[in-house]
């Protein structure tokens, strides 16, 4: 008779880290940048525009947010920036 091993107890429990996404919508120029390289889709087109004329990005799902700040450094006119904790990083993962 085969032994079932529990894996989950071997694994380090991950915890997503909090995080505020500030847009400032009057420095956006609606390139969509942010949008379409969010790893976790995180962001879509608003259904307002600012007022140069352009439609900025709004938070769909921010719980969704892992903090990469992939947005944050490929947007061009820096109208996107994250605010929140970094996760504790130790040897063997995140905690």
């Amino acid at each position: 008779m085969a032994t079932k091993i529990k894996y989950t107890a071997l694994l380090p429990e991950i915890v997503r880290p909090t995080c505020e996404i500030h847009i400032l919508s009057g420095r956006c120029k609606g390139c969509g940048f942010c949008i379409e390289f969010c790893p976790r889709k995180v962001l879509e087109v608003s259904g307002e525009f600012n007022e140069k004329g352009f439609f900025p990005p709004v938070a769909k799902s921010p719980e969704q947010c892992v903090n990469c700040r992939l947005c944050e450094l490929i947007c061009p006119d820096m109208a996107i920036y994250i605010v929140g904790e970094e996760p504790e990083r130790c040897g063997d993962g995140i905690r």
